[in-house]
């Protein structure tokens, strides 16, 4: 009788069934980081140029302001000068020795106090 243990090595030993295989696939090609990293600070270094220049635009605008503001401001100083030598001139001319001066170059007396009269137009 034959045995189970002769008839084993005439078997064709199973082997592991293998799986077809499938074509790799290509990886997806991707860009380099070192050119994604240059290419946004490029883009941060175009933002900060953009904004320092209009900082320096900004501040541009904020001297030509004040050189105006000070050019104003030494005028008013130069006016209120002038006004203070007009006001100076004006009662210097008002006043009564000037005016009894200028008078008595022109030939005019004063009035004798005789011949001074008064009203009195409070009473009816």
């Amino acid at each position: 009788m034959a045995s189970w243990s002769d008839a084993a090595p005439s078997l064709p030993s199973p082997q592991p069934r293998s799986r077809p295989r499938s074509r790799p696939r290509p990886a997806p090609r991707r860009r380099p980081q070192a050119r994604r990293g240059v290419a946004g600070g490029v883009v941060w270094i175009a933002i900060v140029a953009v904004l320092l220049a209009g900082v320096v635009a900004l501040n541009v605008a904020v001297l030509r302001t004040n050189m105006h503001v000070s050019k104003l401001d030494k005028r008013e100083l130069q006016l209120r000068a002038e006004n203070q030598a007009l006001a100076s001139d004006l009662s210097s001319a008002v006043s009564a020795r000037r005016i009894e001066s200028t008078a008595q170059k022109l030939g005019l007396v004063p009035a004798p106090s005789t011949d001074t009269s008064y009203l009195d137009l409070g009473q009816k």
